[in-house]
């Protein structure tokens, strides 16, 4: 296990990051400094050290965010239930795919925005991974759960995948984020464990297609790196 603590200064909040997990998935802790409410981010495998961490410094757990339903980002979540009153947040599209609990959850939109204390959360709806997938802006950090990783990118292979509308999720997290925004992804699959975007531009060949023919092609038959991801210069065939 791992922690890892945003660093930015003269912020309304600070985002805790645990690797935990047979798959190097991320839990993330938003703590609003105002209100001590905190928010977890797909939490899975390891419930007692989420519950240390935000015993450690005395948050409150408020609020649970998820990305998507799949098994290893939300095997915790009813554990945390138990002992906490925390409102579950998922959007609108991901509850339909994943059909449960349905009477809990406060449900979303894409372009929603979530209030944690003084801490401003949006919602960015990105379907491709499953058709809810969603990457949530706290600042200038996105934390971007199985839509983008470190140089790379989420499946689209599983039930609910879509490679065409992980093109185009892709493409508007590539055009309209700024070049300075920090990714913090659902799992540790790169060389270092957050990345800015514009690094990501240059070096993840995921955002490097400009037909979505061929990212559809290498998504689901070319890609074959080994993990950890490495940056790929932008090779010219890519846009042919």
């Amino acid at each position: 296990m791992t922690i890892s603590i945003s660093t930015t200064v003269n912020l309304p909040h600070t985002i805790y990051a645990l690797e935990l997990g047979r798959m190097g998935n991320f839990i993330y802790v938003i703590h609003d400094h105002a209100s001590n409410r905190a928010a977890i981010v797909d939490p899975a495998w390891n419930p007692p050290a989420i519950l240390a961490l935000a015993e450690q410094h005395g948050l409150r757990i408020t609020d649970i965010l998820l990305t998507h339903s799949h098994f290893d980002h939300i095997n915790g979540v009813e554990a945390l239930l138990k002992v906490s009153d925390a409102q579950l947040h998922l959007l609108r599209a991901e509850a339909a795919f994943w059909d449960r609990y349905l009477d809990l959850p406060t449900l979303h939109e894409g372009g929603d925005q979530i209030r944690l204390g003084e801490t401003v959360i949006d919602i960015l709806h990105t379907p491709g991974h499953t058709p809810g997938s969603a990457c949530y802006r706290v600042g200038h950090q996105v934390l971007t759960g199985d839509t983008l990783f470190v140089f790379g990118c989420g499946r689209c292979d599983l039930r609910g995948g879509d490679p065409e509308l992980m093109y185009q999720s892709l493409r508007r997290l590539g055009e309209q984020l700024p070049g300075d925004a920090i990714i913090r992804p659902g799992h540790n699959y790169g060389i270092m464990p957050t990345s800015t975007l514009l690094e990501q531009r240059a070096g993840n060949p995921f955002l490097h297609f400009d037909d979505e023919a061929g990212f559809v092609n290498y998504r689901m038959h070319l890609h074959d790196r080994e993990e950890p991801y490495r940056p790929e210069p932008r090779p010219h065939r890519h846009s042919h």
